[in-house]
């Protein structure tokens, strides 16, 4: 008999036990800093935008790129949109572009009346292909924007090359790769403009935020007035003219001063937020390599020119299912990964306002088989490695 002087055992059911903490998707890296920023900004009760905590922001970008006007934006959706109105795009030019990107690259080029022509990607990168852009080139073509998949840069020199050959405008929507480099120098530096992203998803963040940068000297005039309504604003604000005037077409593309201020802490650290994501990202390629090599998952692969920012680590499963049913073991153990683009040239506003000129199967099998884990620079090695080992236990349970 037990000892009547101790307790009896409860049976405990698997459901009693606490369930281990979630692993958000994403997570902004936020700290006091940032936090004393914005109770400065409020308490200077000066929020209009284009005060001094834009141009500090500016200033932070023009020591990266020091040859680069950077104008701040609410979003890089809106940077895109200014870069389609510079472009002096007209109804029925045609811009070449990634279809394996986000809705904001083409309906920039929709709003001017141009039609996105959508051009297969890189097996490697999922970055443009450069061969792909030259052979959907017509008379009627504008201009190319090249999208830095997941912070890793593309092939610069030869999508230049062909802008060159066809007297082609090359924009970057470098959305995901602030920080992130290509043979040594800056993305987003490249092309006659390019567009960055803070949103709360994004390395450096603002919650809502972006940045376009103008490399063409000829463009930067009318960008300044673009950026500021239609007017010459900035012009008097330096004292070039006695009074400032529609001059014009243009729209309210500023961010607020507290936006301003949190991304201006943000810029400032730039280098050690991405020291800290490049850590984690390392951590789960090596972590992966085994399971990837047993279950024939693809990994990502960093060209030797890029230096890449840590942006997104991802997997591309042999076929859509397994990709579909590792997923849902990973939501049922609330791990947050996700799929990510629908390809645009299969979207329903894909296939009405833009066109392929060709097949596409690089992107349609990564929009089938892509899935992208947590990813933050406070993610812990522990959470990191119950991501792994969960995924590992979701391939072991495929039913047979």
């Amino acid at each position: 008999m037990p000892d009547a002087r101790l307790p009896m055992p409860v049976a405990r059911s698997a459901s009693a036990a606490p369930a281990p903490p979630a692993i958000p998707f994403y997570s902004p890296d936020l700290g006091e800093a940032e936090l004393r920023a914005l109770q400065a900004t409020l308490a200077s009760r000066r929020l209009a935008g284009g005060a001094g905590q834009t141009e500090r922001c500016h200033r932070l970008l023009a020591a990266t790129l020091p040859d680069s006007l950077p104008l701040l934006t609410q979003s890089c959706t809106a940077a895109l949109e200014m870069a389609a109105l510079l472009l002096g795009l007209q109804p029925g030019d045609e811009v070449i572009m990634p279809s394996w990107t986000f809705c904001s690259t083409a309906n920039a080029v929709l709003l001017r009346g141009a039609v996105p022509i959508f051009a297969d990607v890189r097996e490697d990168t999922l970055n443009l292909d450069a061969a792909a852009v030259a052979a959907a080139v017509t008379p009627r073509s504008r201009a190319v924007i090249c999208v830095h998949y997941a912070g890793v840069g593309c092939d610069m020199a030869a999508l230049q090359a062909v802008c060159r050959q066809h007297g082609l405008a090359l924009v970057e929507d470098a959305a995901q790769a602030v920080g992130a480099r290509w043979a040594g120098q800056p993305l987003g530096g490249f092309g006659v403009l390019g567009a960055f992203s803070y949103h709360a998803s994004k390395n450096v963040t603002c919650g809502e935020g972006g940045a376009l940068l103008v490399n063409d000297p000829a463009l930067r005039d009318r960008a300044e007035i673009l950026w500021e309504k239609g007017t010459d604003r900035l012009r008097f604000q330096r004292g070039e003219v006695a009074r400032y005037s529609w001059q014009d077409v243009g729209s309210s593309f500023l961010p607020s001063e507290i936006t301003a201020a949190l991304l201006a802490v943000q810029l400032a650290r730039v280098e050690e937020i991405t020291e800290k994501r490049l850590a984690v990202w390392q951590r789960y390629d090596a972590l992966l390599a085994p399971l990837a090599g047993n279950w024939g998952l693809r990994r990502p692969q960093i060209p030797q020119a890029a230096a890449h920012n840590g942006h997104i680590y991802h997997l591309r499963f042999p076929s859509r299912a397994l990709r579909d049913h590792v997923l849902a073991r990973l939501a049922a153990e609330r791990i947050g990964a996700s799929t990510h683009y629908e390809p645009l040239h299969l979207s329903a506003a894909g296939r009405r306002f833009g066109r392929a000129p060709g097949p596409l199967p690089v992107t349609e099998d990564a929009g089938a088989t892509l899935l992208r884990l947590p990813l933050y620079g406070d993610l812990p090695p522990g959470e990191q490695e119950r991501v792994v080992e969960r995924l590992e236990a979701a391939l072991a349970a495929i039913p047979h």
